[in-house]
């Protein structure tokens, strides 16, 4: 096939034939890239040049062109919203410590967190993704990177409120240690909380509870409403634990042939062997479910009229429970990615498997709808990572490198009717985190379809000024970081330049660039809190200040969020405890200890936090309960 025909061939199947590039603005994807991903969304390319139809076979599915623009799917936004502007808190569940808790933040301690927030005026808890990790490899911890996103992640079960639990001084010494770590010890938390589960599994269908919470009629009721998608969670769990001990692999590329098809054979005698040990994982999830559902209740009986707002990964893990039980349904040889961009010149591979674009939105029970919708029935408002996925993804052949990945359309109009009517049915407002390089009109379409924009602090800026905030658009959600971010104080002191340099991920002339870059930057951030009516302080501080000094900028930075138009106002737990080891730190593995490290203050001290109280003071002030 001559290169022209080729272009034809994949623009045809919705790949783009250019990238952005850090240094030269759209550069052309090679002919090979063109290939490898037309092979990955399992099109056979023609050896000559034919005529473009507008219908192609993929898989054995079938992808239409639209040629008209179709009316955008509006999603659900609560009617209060309509005469109020509201805030919440933010934070990562597994870094709260408390006294109770088992070295891990859990839901108990999201129920007591409700309460606080509600204390405080706000209106909701926004939480990283609690999707299912890999159970037998505790360390592979990154909420982004999940097994599966129909499922719950079981680790944040409060296993001392669960009916049956009876503790000894072996465990108590045991959680003494762990709530004493400075980083989640995941693979300690794990082995103490399964051990636990599994002494009250031994007796839980034979005792009987008077708790109705944790009715066995309940948890029948769940296997059958989870049907195959939760048996098959629940059966990947068991033999990942196997194949672990066997020292094979937790995930399911490692196995044995004949265990990488669920419906194998062996597999399925292996089930047969295993049928309690099925039970079981499905006990956990019934167990995080019943949990989840007390913690969202406690969140609206706190006054939280948004309740918990859930996160959700763009991806799963590519080995995972997900791709193992739903293998036609995800792309199996490209990997979603980003190209390249001035922080990471060579792209990026985030190895998360991707839906494959002819079956995210096919049928009523739609692999798309089935993973908002496990998110939605907890919770009053969702974040989308990487909104950009509704319309493109850019896919990294698995034997390619970053840059020879290439930008493939996604079905937008089906995706964001799904949105709509998931987010009608659980009464759900969705969020899309719209960052980073975005194709053109696509902030338009989501604001036509009520889903609300994200616009952090350091990146709302212009040329010369950050952006005032009276321009921040109404349907967003505004807030100062995220957990990619230093906090407020740490950018101040340039933290996020340092360890960007010290971790190799930009080169030297790049990260001076910055330094003096910054300089600017903090004279620019004290500009707009000025012109805002913000209340900075009279004087900059030093980058060297510490916390105390840097106080009144912070609480002065939180307002200024507060005065935006915006809908939605999201303060940043780890801002209000001036933590100094970042949540996550793009860029790295193994170099730090991503998605570990623990808050510094304990839940129970939170109120007496002075910056919590200031910075809750100016947010009422701002944004009052009307």
């Amino acid at each position: 096939m001559k290169s022209a025909d080729l272009d034809d061939f994949a623009r045809e199947h919705g790949i783009s034939l250019t990238r952005p590039s850090p240094d030269s603005g759209e550069v052309p994807i090679s002919d090979e890239a063109k290939r490898k991903v037309l092979d990955a969304l399992g099109v056979n390319v023609p050896v000559k040049a034919g005529a473009s139809t507008s219908s192609e076979a993929v898989s054995g599915k079938t992808i239409t062109k639209k040629t008209a623009k179709k009316k955008i799917a509006q999603s659900y936004l609560p009617e209060f919203l309509g005469n109020s502007r509201i805030w919440g808190i933010s934070l990562q569940l597994y870094e709260l410590r408390s006294a109770r808790n088992w070295g891990i933040g859990d839901f108990e301690d999201l129920s007591a967190m409700a309460n606080l927030v509600g204390s405080l005026g706000a209106d909701f808890i926004g939480l990283n993704p609690l999707h299912a990790p890999f159970l037998a490899d505790p360390n592979r911890c990154s909420p982004y990177e999940p097994s599966n996103r129909q499922q719950l992640n079981p680790l944040y079960i409060a296993v001392d409120k669960v009916p049956g639990f009876a503790s000894n001084d072996a465990l108590e010494k045991t959680l003494e240690e762990l709530r004493g770590t400075e980083l989640v010890d995941y693979t300690r938390v794990a082995q103490a909380k399964l051990t636990a589960l599994r002494e009250i599994w031994k007796g839980w269908m034979k005792a009987s509870t008077d708790d109705p919470d944790y009715a066995s009629e309940d948890f029948e009721a769940f296997i059958l409403q989870g049907g195959d998608v939760l048996r098959l969670h629940a059966l990947f769990e068991i033999i990942s634990a196997s194949m672990g001990e066997r020292g094979t692999g937790t995930g399911w590329q490692a196995w044995p042939e004949d265990f990488q098809a669920p419906d194998s054979p062996t597999v399925k005698d292996f089930a047969a062997e295993n049928a309690d040990e099925i039970r079981f994982h499905m006990w956990l999830q019934w167990l995080a479910h019943r949990q989840l559902t007390q913690a969202a209740e406690r969140a609206r009986k706190a006054g939280l009229r948004v309740g918990l707002y859930l996160d959700l990964a763009v991806g799963e893990a590519v080995d995972g429970s997900a791709t193992w039980s739903e293998r036609d349904v995800y792309l199996s040889t490209a990997t979603v990615g980003s190209p390249p961009d001035p922080f990471a010149t060579e792209g990026q591979d985030w190895h998360l498997a991707a839906f494959h674009p002819s079956a995210i939105a096919s049928g009523r029970n739609s692999p798309y709808r089935r993973m908002v919708s496990a998110a939605m029935r907890y919770a009053g408002a969702i974040r989308i990572d990487h909104a950009a996925a509704l319309r493109r993804l850019f896919l990294v052949p698995l034997d390619s490198r970053p840059d020879g990945g290439a930008y493939v359309d996604y079905p937008q109009d089906e995706l964001l009717q799904i949105l709509a009517d998931a987010s009608g049915e659980y009464k759900c407002l969705v969020i899309g985190e719209d960052l980073g390089m975005l194709p053109e009109g696509l902030q338009d379409d989501l604001s036509e379809a009520q889903i609300l924009s994200y616009r952090i602090l350091s990146y709302e800026r212009d040329e010369d000024s950050f952006k005032p905030a009276e321009v921040y658009p109404t349907l967003a959600l505004a807030c100062i970081s995220t957990h990619d971010h230093q906090t407020l104080a740490g950018w101040w002191r340039g933290a996020d330049i340092k360890v960007r340099a010290e971790h190799g991920i930009v080169p030297p002339e790049v990260t001076e660039k910055h330094v003096e870059e910054r300089k600017h930057e903090r004279q620019d951030l004290k500009d707009a809190l000025e012109e805002a009516g913000a209340e900075p302080p009279e004087r900059l501080p030093p980058k060297t200040a510490n916390e105390e000094r840097l106080s009144d900028l912070v609480v002065s930075a939180h307002r200024f969020i507060a005065k935006t138009p915006s809908l939605l106002a999201a303060v940043r737990l780890a801002d209000l405890t001036s933590e100094k080891k970042p949540t996550n730190i793009p860029g790295t593995s193994d170099s730090y200890p991503n998605w570990k490290p623990k808050l510094s203050v304990p839940l129970e001290d939170l109120p007496d936090v002075p910056l919590l109280q200031k910075i809750a003071e100016a947010m009422r002030e701002e944004r009052p309960k009307t």
